[in-house]
């Protein structure tokens, strides 16, 4: 949660892609604060929040919203990250979904609550949905982003199969909502309770041609090896989150379970975290403050149920606690 960190590569090709655009690249750097130095190895992290700058700067100098939708659906994911390379040597798409999930981190660091993985697939009748379990913020770039590659990638691979059917998102039409359908080209559905695709189901079953065990094990050989070298950067902060969120809604959580769950005691927990400059309370404190802008951003949850969602016991402690950590009401902030 912390510290979120993603692969270089997304930046460069977005960057390249909106200069193209008309896009000034020296403004863009500035404004992300990255130089080309960061971003000559597609797999060197950088911060997330420079890769959203860099965005935000390219639409404000394009006058484009739909700037990174577009850039989704013209490139491929094989040129920016070696999860690309991954999924295209599976065996199919159950495959490479699984594959998805298993390297989601080396692309960015997206944490999921409840520990479920970030994609998965659900049969409702005769349909069968593909998932997206990212909390919700109540913004579109994120979720349109995140689907349009899946169906970027089928139409360029497999056109004779249209992968896309429908389109579920929890946000309200975005400014270029006049564009999805030359865009998606399905049916949306703005403010669903989910965020989730329909799919062709002739994928369940349908294999790959370009799945190849060689090359596969060589790919993820190399994944795993960037797996486990962002283990090593992994912040106790970001392991304490990670536990918190599952029972965020209990209230008062036990610092002593969370140290079991990490494998140390509540003393050598208090230690590491004060080495990173905060402590367990701060921790909490902050993660109940992001959740609480990502379930009223989204706008599907009363302020009550916000307050039982983060653990508070009455709606009135929640509100003071969101005065103190905006300086205005909940229902204020959501109206703006």
């Amino acid at each position: 949660m912390s510290d979120q960190t993603m692969a270089a590569g997304f930046a460069t090709a977005f960057l390249d892609y909106a200069v193209a655009e008309g896009a000034p690249r020296d403004g863009l750097l500035a404004a992300s604060k990255l130089s080309p130095g960061d971003l000559a190895d597609q797999d060197t992290r950088i911060p997330i929040a420079a890769y959203q700058a860099l965005i935000g700067a390219a639409i404000e100098a394009t006058g484009d919203t739909s700037l990174l939708l577009r850039h989704v659906l013209e490139t491929r994911l094989e040129t920016m990250s070696i999860v690309g390379q991954i999924v295209h040597a599976s065996t199919s798409f159950p495959h490479s979904l699984g594959q998805l999930n298993r390297y989601a981190r080396l692309m960015a660091d997206v944490p999921i609550p409840g520990g479920r993985e970030r994609f998965d697939l659900t049969r409702e009748g005769e349909a069968v949905w593909l998932v997206d379990h990212r909390p919700c913020d109540g913004s579109w770039m994120a979720t349109e982003a995140g689907f349009a590659r899946f169906i970027s990638e089928f139409r360029r691979s497999a056109p004779e199969h249209p992968f896309e059917q429908a389109l579920e998102v929890t946000y309200a039409p975005p400014p270029h909502a006049n564009r999805y359908p030359d865009l998606f080209r399905v049916p949306v559905t703005f403010r669903a309770p989910r965020n989730a695709l329909r799919i062709n189901p002739v994928w369940l079953d349908a294999a790959f041609d370009g799945g190849k065990d060689y090359v596969f094990g060589i790919f993820t050989r190399h994944a795993d090896a960037l797996l486990a070298d962002l283990a090593t950067r992994d912040t106790v902060r970001a392991a304490v989150e990670t536990r918190m969120l599952a029972d965020l809604h209990e209230g008062t959580l036990s610092m002593d379970r969370i140290a079991r769950d990490l494998g140390m005691s509540r003393q050598t927990l208090y230690r590491r975290l004060k080495d990173e400059g905060v402590t367990f309370a701060q921790v909490h404190d902050d993660l109940r403050r992001r959740m609480a802008m990502d379930y009223l951003g989204a706008r599907k949850v009363s302020v009550g149920e916000t307050a039982y969602l983060l653990g508070f016991s009455e709606a009135s402690a929640f509100v003071r606690a969101f005065r103190r950590w905006t300086g205005v009401s909940p229902t204020a902030w959501r109206a703006d």
